[in-house]
């Protein structure tokens, strides 16, 4: 049975440059790193309401050749607003994926391309704000 999501990977080539990028846009510190052959070879961040994990890893353990840019799924984040996040997400680097765009009512979503070759999503999305609600929770502030 599928439960949600645990852990996002997102891949890199130096996850030092990496964490340079994400830590001052979430505005928190990677909680977990692990080395490999002295390199920095995983950072992981724990973000929003219900700590969801989200990862980098160093690109040589990827499953997919590391000429592939910008491939794959994109997993889109809950933000309260997508046009705020978006122009946050490209006044720190990223560049243009998909737009701001409704998708009908309760559903915004717009991507970026991080400086790493990543899609990051950003999704305002009623149903999310619902399940918060029925667990007697609300957005984090």
């Amino acid at each position: 049975m599928f439960r949600g999501l645990t852990t996002v990977n997102f891949f890199a080539d130096d996850l030092h440059e990496v964490k340079k990028w994400y830590t001052p846009l979430f505005g928190i510190e990677p909680y977990y790193g692990k080395d490999f052959g002295g390199r920095l070879a995983y950072i992981e961040y724990r973000l929003g309401d219900y700590q969801h994990e989200f990862g980098f890893l160093d690109r040589r353990f990827a499953p997919h050749p590391a000429s592939e840019v910008a491939a794959g799924a994109v997993v889109y984040w809950a933000v309260d607003d997508v046009e705020a996040a978006y122009r946050r997400l490209l006044e720190h680097g990223g560049v243009s994926h998909a737009i701001p765009t409704e998708h009908g009512p309760g559903f915004v979503t717009a991507s970026v391309i991080d400086p790493f070759g990543n899609v990051l999503g950003v999704m305002y999305n009623q149903h999310y704000l619902d399940v918060l609600a029925s667990v007697g929770k609300r957005p984090a502030e």
